[in-house]
């Protein structure tokens, strides 16, 4: 039976991650995601490569082991230095993690492949975006925590808490998200008994599209544009009466809240007035849906995961080319968890085609 997209097609069993959008719920090994927010950006990844929550110890050797792996090889060094300056973040992320291929990374994965790849990939995007403001590389400083230490790097300062703490419960929320197409792509690739490198490798291939990995840019302009909280009802309500749509609202899978929102909100609730972007963005959030409430009655749009992460974005003052890249350096976890699935129970994955074509043609 043909089924447009796969759309509906069971392709794995999984014990990773569910997603239920009509009811609003992500589910991380068990654990709704409202339960996980309090998490490190360690201990959540122990959580999906491990399949239980990690113990103090774990967490401390977790975190350890991602500050050892950070540093890039003399091999990727090279690589970094010879790309053109044109090429986007994502099209040299690709490039320079797949230079990694080789005995080490031989089938089968394993967990330490994957710690490897998680720890070196922020190093990658910090290092190509530094090279491209024309500004030093940053030595990775092992006394901070992964997200800590990938803003140090973007930024060259230390990360106020309100800051630190919105990036990290982004990425948590965002390491994990069900058969979506990169996860797809990174399993069919390990289902040949392909390594890591070449399934993460596909991963970000399938990233990079804007159908899937693309930047929240209408939010940071929406954002841009009220600049203050004063003129947000004005220019929303505009908005909804000429009939345009209100970027970072709605979704395709969730039909109800978007459960990683809802976490993130709280989170941002919690270091309220640590950071003049992010309360902004409380304040525009709880004013669009007074609006569409009264506006668009009955058509249950609620605020989605990309408008609190372009307004994270905006208030570190990232470009938006930097969002996919971020995004996978959160994702990297997620597919590396699929491929360490697909291995333990591994059949090649081989789809029929159905032939539309001509037939009973002559020369």
């Amino acid at each position: 039976m043909f089924s447009e997209g796969l759309k509906g097609i069971v392709a794995a069993q999984t014990s990773i991650s569910h997603i239920d959008g009509s009811e609003g719920i992500l589910i991380y090994r068990g654990y709704e995601i409202g339960e996980l927010s309090h998490l490190s950006f360690e201990e959540a990844s122990f959580l999906l490569w491990y399949g239980y929550l990690p113990t103090e110890e774990d967490a401390v050797e977790i975190k350890k082991k991602l500050s050892t792996y950070r540093d890039l090889t003399p091999a990727m060094k090279d690589i970094l230095h010879s790309l053109p300056e044109e090429m986007d973040i994502m099209s040299v992320l690709r490039t320079v993690i797949s230079s990694l291929g080789g005995s080490e990374y031989k089938w089968k994965p394993t967990i330490e492949q994957s710690l490897r790849l998680t720890a070196v990939t922020p190093t990658i995007i910090a290092d190509r975006f530094n090279m491209l403001m024309g500004r030093p590389l940053l030595e990775a400083d092992t006394e901070l925590s992964h997200v800590e230490n990938y803003l140090f790097m973007l930024t060259g300062k230390s990360p106020s808490k309100a800051v630190a703490d919105a990036l990290e419960t982004y990425m948590v929320l965002t390491m994990e998200h069900g058969m979506n197409a990169s996860a797809f792509s990174a399993r069919v690739t390990a289902s040949t008994e392909s390594d890591l490198v070449s399934a993460i490798t596909s991963a970000i291939g399938t990233m990079k599209g804007p159908l899937h990995g693309g930047a929240p840019s209408g939010v940071i302009d929406l954002m841009n544009e009220i600049g203050v909280a004063e003129r947000a009802e004005t220019i929303i309500r505009e908005k909804l009466v000429k009939g345009e749509k209100l970027m970072g609202f709605g979704h395709r899978v969730y039909k109800t809240h978007d459960p990683r929102a809802l976490a993130l909100r709280k989170k941002l609730l919690e270091n309220k007035g640590g950071d003049s972007s992010l309360d902004l963005a409380l304040f525009v959030e709880k004013k669009a849906i007074e609006l569409l409430d009264e506006l668009k009655p009955g058509r249950s749009l609620y605020t989605n995961v990309e408008f609190y992460a372009a307004a994270i974005m905006k208030s570190i003052n990232l470009p938006t080319d930097l969002f996919t890249p971020t995004f996978t350096a959160a994702r990297i976890v997620g597919w590396s968890a699929h491929v360490l699935e697909q291995a333990e129970n591994n059949t090649i994955f081989r789809p029929q085609s159905e032939y539309i074509g001509k037939r009973n043609l002559s020369v």
